[in-house]
């Protein structure tokens, strides 16, 4: 009797979980799966020579055979790939220093972790540009002292590299400490009292415990990084570019849509072959 009337009421509150999730579904649906479709639908099915409408990849064998697109291909796996390791060579630390540590340092440590995610990207730009550019902050400084100038990372690909580290830091060091909280005090205790230090407790008890989060961390950032487009355009060279300018101006510079959107698609199928990490992530935590 009981079983049944749990299974009644089970069933009256499905069709109210369905209506709830309904809104949030229709609008992915409206807003993101059917843009990829229909943009996916103009590059390969387009008018052919006789007046009609058939199977086209034209576009996509101009972009694979043209140097100036896959030169800003390639630097944008570049930059990509050497954010991603710096990202994780300097939030890790961060990340391990503020779950261990006490004391008001750590406070400073994080409040200054977290600054970059209220400074928005043009004026992260901007700041950079009158820091480390041309006669900037660091070129006067060296000159005051007598120093000769440093070669300036802006209009180069480093400059691209160094803005989106930074902007990038906030989301990379939230995530990950989010997965050292998982990581029992105790068990880092017992390790220290059988002997073991710093680094074989980082390796056999923390690394194991936040592989997840780490990969999390950088399908997140990748994501990011990938389709970036103030800092690239504001920061990076002017050819070759990365994939979010080189769009922007096919689009509106060259007035070629179709280009544009092929980059966009193809940019879209390296992002998430990147997401598939975090899909697979999720879904070996639910799994566990």
């Amino acid at each position: 009797m009981a079983s049944s009337v749990r299974i009644a009421a089970g069933e009256g509150r499905r069709p109210v979980g369905l209506l709830l999730v309904a809104v949030p579904v229709f609008l992915v649906g409206w807003l993101v799966i059917w843009p990829i479709v229909s943009a996916i639908l103009r590059t390969v099915w387009r008018p052919q020579g006789d007046g009609g409408m058939g199977f086209d990849l034209s576009t996509y064998a101009f972009f694979f055979s043209d140097a100036y697109s896959l030169n800003n291909l390639y630097l944008t796996l570049w930059t990509t790939g050497v954010c991603a390791v710096l990202l994780l060579i300097v939030c890790l630390p961060i990340a391990l220093y503020l779950r261990f540590a006490n004391g008001k340092i750590a406070v400073y440590v994080q409040a200054l972790a977290i600054l970059p995610m209220f400074v928005p990207s043009i004026i992260l730009a901007y700041a950079f540009i009158r820091v480390l550019g041309p006669n900037g902050m660091v070129d006067l400084l060296l000159n005051a002292v007598g120093l000769p100038k440093i070669r300036t990372p802006y209009l180069t690909p480093w400059g691209p590299v160094i803005g989106l580290v930074w902007d990038n830091i906030p989301l990379t060091v939230v995530i990950l400490l989010a997965g050292l909280g998982s990581v029992s005090n105790m068990a880092v205790e017992a390790a220290r009292d059988v002997g073991a230090n710093r680094l074989q407790v980082f390796w056999h008890i923390v690394l194991p415990q936040i592989s997840n989060s780490v990969l999390v961390a950088l399908s997140f950032s990748v994501l990011g990084i990938f389709s970036a487009f103030t800092l690239p355009y504001l920061l990076g060279p002017a050819s070759p570019e990365m994939m979010g300018p080189f769009m922007q101006r096919t689009f509106r510079d060259v007035n070629d849509p179709i280009a544009a959107i092929t980059q966009a698609v193809i940019t879209f199928c390296f992002c998430i072959a990147f997401g598939l990490f975090y899909v697979r992530s999720v879904a070996r935590n639910r799994g566990r």
